[in-house]
């Protein structure tokens, strides 16, 4: 998992096959023998290595204050620098740097498994590029949470995803996806192309494709809620793009939603809730090295629902004379 989203952010090619089997759960290394998405613990950084922050804005390591002459550590970190190794007051680098630690935590955020974080990330905590830092029991790996404005922004956004994934089980699912229709009539994930047409075999192997859209039907969950009714959610769009340029995307037809609502851009810097509405079949543009996230309602009542109208649909029992406490 972390090896796959590193490589696909930083606009490594070949990379479209393996993303999607990450991001749905890795079923090519735990359904055969009957393990489930749970047993997909996904990460794009951990305590050994850089920091998410420091994987944005360094392509090696500096571990010099380590005291073995930059040879600790891990060489190979599929890393980039945004355009600048290290500190720098370019507001492009900057910015594009902050857009990338977006990037990264919404993939994981949106991924079948269970997502880890690393203590930190969510503020954007630096070790200067030092990813061996166990010998360094001072500021290097320290946690300042004095934080500037830039980090408290990243750690609401972190927020807003954990919200998205916590209110939303069609982000996880305890049953790997299939593509069937899950008796909806459409499947229960579906893979486009930025022009809209669905993801050929032939496609999965361009190497040189770096953005794709992931639809999940909220409508064709099959595993039943905690009391063996139906769950029922909204679905979503994800669109992705690695690209170095802007990706227009063509929205899908009305089979897969009536209308469309961005909840997560990932270039821009503040809150993301967007109350327009794009049309089945709009156009929408998803800026380089960018994601967005877009839902469409619910077409269907939720199980608990319809279990309250069936109820309230059923004759009344008489009561017996005898009042009883609940």
């Amino acid at each position: 998992y972390r090896d796959t989203v590193r490589d696909f952010w930083r606009g490594e090619d070949a990379t479209l096959p393996a993303l999607a089997s990450r991001l749905t759960g890795s079923s090519d290394l735990y359904q055969d023998d009957s393990r489930r998405p749970r047993a997909s613990v996904n990460f794009v950084t951990c305590h050994d290595g850089f920091t998410l922050r420091d994987l944005v804005s360094y392509n090696d390591k500096h571990n010099e204050a380590n005291g073995e002459d930059n040879r600790d550590g891990e060489s190979h970190n599929r890393s980039w620098n945004s355009g600048a190794e290290g500190d720098t007051d370019d507001p492009a680098v900057l910015a594009l740097r902050a857009r990338q630690q977006r990037n990264l935590l919404t993939t994981l955020l949106i991924s079948q498994g269970v997502p880890m974080i690393s203590h930190g990330d969510e503020i954007g905590r630096t070790q200067h590029g030092n990813n061996n830092a166990y010998c360094q029991d001072n500021e290097t790996s320290w946690t300042d949470w004095n934080l500037t404005a830039e980090q408290q922004d990243l750690l609401d956004f972190t927020k807003r995803l954990i919200t998205l994934r916590r209110e939303h089980p069609v982000f996880r699912r305890r049953r790997f996806l299939r593509g069937d229709t899950g008796g909806t009539g459409t499947g229960d994930s579906v893979w486009f192309r930025p022009d809209g047409g669905e993801m050929s075999e032939e496609n999965w192997h361009y190497d040189d494709s770096h953005a794709l859209a992931l639809f999940l039907n909220g409508d064709a969950i099959t595993e039943p809620d905690a009391h063996g009714g139906r769950i029922v959610d909204d679905s979503f769009l994800i669109l992705l793009n690695s690209h170095y340029e802007t990706v227009d995307f063509l929205l899908p037809d009305r089979d897969f939603g009536d209308s469309w609502r961005v909840v997560v851009d990932t270039a821009a810097e503040t809150d993301t809730t967007d109350e327009t509405e794009v049309k089945a079949g709009g156009t929408i543009a998803v800026p380089a090295r960018g994601a967005i996230i877009l839902t469409s309602p619910r077409r269907t009542s939720s199980g608990r629902l319809r279990r309250a109208l069936a109820a309230a649909r059923r004759p009344r029992q008489r009561q017996s004379g005898r009042s009883r406490r609940d």
